[in-house]
């Protein structure tokens, strides 16, 4: 090869070596992923898993149904197929999917088919939506973890991951809203009737009763 051919080559390869070092390097640095639960009211999902460090956004919405941009009423009222449901985004470098999953699993009633807490119905049943074989395994590992652990048979599915649509904007942080809404206990601001209704539901004190001190959000 001539000299200046092998300059020529050697500068290629250098500079996509450079690219690549780059590319992969950005990739670490900013790249999320995400894991989409059910765990009954989306509001408590959404809430608990905002304050998990590496979690950068957590959206409630619906998913798992056959109706496309569904409302709150309609699947409140049930017939969509659809789930209350909650996307997690996070840094994989600062939380695995491996401790979501168990944080996941130790919030709810895993052992409750028929919904979750006082809210009952299918669109308030548990859930884990996965999108390949890798986040399938993890599921399943974390449902059997669980279960040893708890020592009762887990009935949360695990099920394929179909189109998130996200909830209305009033639903969205709905635990840190400051607008008067109507309640049982009268007129009261977003944030104050979250902790009246999450408490009346009983999620807490359910959790903490199966869970005890592995309950990671009980009292939040």
């Amino acid at each position: 090869m001539k000299p200046l051919e092998m300059l020529k080559t050697c500068a290629l390869v250098f500079f996509i070596a450079i690219g690549t070092l780059l590319s992969h390097s950005g990739a670490r640095a900013g790249g999320t992923e995400v894991m989409v639960v059910a765990g009954g009211c989306f509001w408590c999902v959404e809430a608990d898993f905002e304050t998990v460090a590496g979690v950068s956004d957590a959206v409630s919405g619906y998913t798992g149904g056959d109706v496309a941009n569904p409302t709150y009423k309609q699947v409140t009222r049930g017939g969509t197929g659809h789930y209350e449901a909650v996307k997690i985004t996070f840094d994989p470098e600062t939380v695995s999917r491996e401790t979501l999953l168990a944080l996941f699993l130790r919030s709810v009633d895993p052992t409750d088919a028929g919904g979750q807490f006082c809210d009952r119905g299918n669109s308030y049943r548990s859930a884990i939506f996965v999108s390949n074989p890798e986040e399938t395994a993890l599921a399943k590992s974390a449902i059997a973890q669980a279960e040893a652990d708890l020592g009762q048979k887990i009935v949360t599915p695990i099920l394929p991951a179909v189109r998130f649509y996200p909830a209305e904007a009033y639903h969205q942080d709905y635990h840190t809203g400051t607008k008067l809404v109507l309640t049982r206990f009268g007129p009261k601001r977003q944030d104050v009737a979250y902790k009246l209704y999450r408490k009346g539901c009983g999620r807490d004190a359910r959790v903490r009763a199966l869970w005890g001190a592995a309950a990671p959000f009980a009292g939040s």
